[in-house]
């Protein structure tokens, strides 16, 4: 009876030491064979080797997918990978594959793998769904952290709507998101042309996974992508962020030339501000005015409609000023006149055109992701979707050139005034904006 007793002392101490060891992780990979794991979508080469999972590309297949067998929603994945060659792939999480749905087609948010120049490993793109959500270059500082030819660790943590990246110990992206609460976790080897060569492998291991005693890490130590509308994050809120639309009323707004808001040409709907089209409307400002600023916002406008964001006007009139141009690209002839582009999406209207890839502009109907950086020292820079698309010195000699050169040069000084509101066109299009947030620099 007394060996009994020691024996199961013994066996409940170590269940305890080895819980408390595991801290609630579970691997999703045995070592040995992909039991708990299917293959979607492409037909790339899956193989376990070495106490690893090997995926092989195969020339004209589209992307390829090993899915877990489970669903999981709320978690904390971790892995190692390693690319031998310069191969992109990357890491679905939250995803869904369905039949009736796209096909069967693998759709969700993935955990990019970018050994390119370009360096957006950590990155969160949605696959075949609405793209880019976190490039890294809304977070430079961790584009070196992918190390090529070496193994890389990356923690993916999703923990309600908020969605967060670290590769190899480095914060990379943080998103707020409620499109997707679960799904299937799957690691993709990327699609390659029927001309090129196949044969490259990307090696996966200790692939681990925690879903109990979770808690979303809420540091402010990186850019947020909050999409989940008219809301600041405790972490945008400890780095200066301020709303500057509540969703619900016109507070803090009010008419150019007005000291109240106007009865024409906007309301709030939907948790919008709404120009409405064809009616008697007029220019809305914010009551509060700024010098050195960020500021975002979302704005979607209908099928050839025009608007834009101002700042800095004044002189030469209330509605006078830098514009960020908000255009339907498309359908608007605006976007075919002035020079080189310099009047379509984003564009600092009628002087530097954007710099913009297609596959970074939403269409009509959509939403996009606006900012306008403002620095002290007049740098100033224009980003659409997560890419800088504009950037230039206020009051510097091109500046000037350009402002000579353009429908303003009759304004003296013309975007020079010291601090100014920011400013809402009414163009007679319905245009809808959101989540308009600021802070001050």
């Amino acid at each position: 009876m007394r060996k009994l007793q020691i024996l199961l002392s013994f066996l409940i101490i170590f269940s305890a030491v080895s819980a408390k060891k595991n801290d609630g992780w579970i691997s999703l990979f045995n070592g040995k064979d992909l039991t708990g794991w299917h293959q979607l979508n492409g037909q790339a080469k899956y193989h376990v080797e070495k106490g690893e999972i090997v995926g092989t590309t195969v020339s004209n297949t589209p992307n390829s997918f090993l899915a877990t067998d489970k669903d999981y929603g709320d978690f904390v994945l971790e892995l190692d990978l390693l690319v031998t060659d310069n191969m992109n792939s990357g890491i679905q999480f939250r995803s869904i594959s369905k039949p009736d749905v796209m096909n069967g087609r693998v759709h969700g948010y993935q955990c990019e793998v970018d050994p390119s120049l370009r360096a957006w490993s950590g990155g969160i793109y949605d696959e075949a769904r609405r793209g880019w959500l976190y490039t890294n270059e809304l977070n430079p500082a961790a584009k070196p952290a992918f190390k090529m030819g070496e193994w890389n660790h990356y923690r993916i943590e999703c923990v309600g709507n908020s969605i967060r990246t670290w590769l190899n110990g480095v914060p990379v992206a943080y998103v707020l998101d409620d499109m997707t609460p679960s799904g299937l976790i799957a690691l993709q080897v990327h699609s390659i042309g029927k001309d090129v060569e196949p044969g490259k492998q990307i090696r996966w291991k200790n692939v681990r996974i925690k879903t109990t005693g979770l808690k979303a890490t809420e540091t402010p130590d990186v850019f947020v992508v909050n999409l989940l509308p008219n809301t600041l994050c405790q972490a945008e809120k400890e780095q200066g962020w301020k709303l500057l639309f509540d969703g619900k009323t016109t507070n803090g707004w009010k008419a150019v030339n007005q000291e109240k808001f106007p009865s024409e040409g906007w309301k709030v709907e939907e948790g919008t501000m709404m120009a409405v089209a064809k009616v008697k409307g007029t220019d809305i400002v914010t009551e509060e005015k700024f010098t050195a600023f960020e500021f975002q916002f979302e704005f979607n406008f209908a099928e050839g409609a025009n608007s834009g964001v101002k700042y800095f006007t004044g002189n030469g009139g209330p509605s006078v000023g830098l514009e960020y141009q908000v255009l339907d690209d498309k359908k608007h002839p605006d976007a075919k006149m002035g020079v080189v582009g310099n009047r379509t999406m984003a564009s600092l209207y009628d002087l530097i055109p954007a710099d913009k890839q297609e596959r970074f502009t939403k269409p009509a109907g959509e939403w996009n992701i606006g900012r306008i950086v403002v620095n002290s020292d007049n740098r100033i820079e224009h980003w659409l979707n997560g890419v800088k698309v504009v950037e230039y010195v206020r009051g510097s000699n091109i500046y000037k050139a350009l402002v000579a050169r353009s429908k303003y040069a009759e304004f003296e000084n013309f975007g020079m005034i010291k601090e100014a509101p920011i400013m809402l066109q009414y163009h007679q299009d319905q245009v809808k904006f959101r989540s308009l947030k600021i802070r001050k620099l």
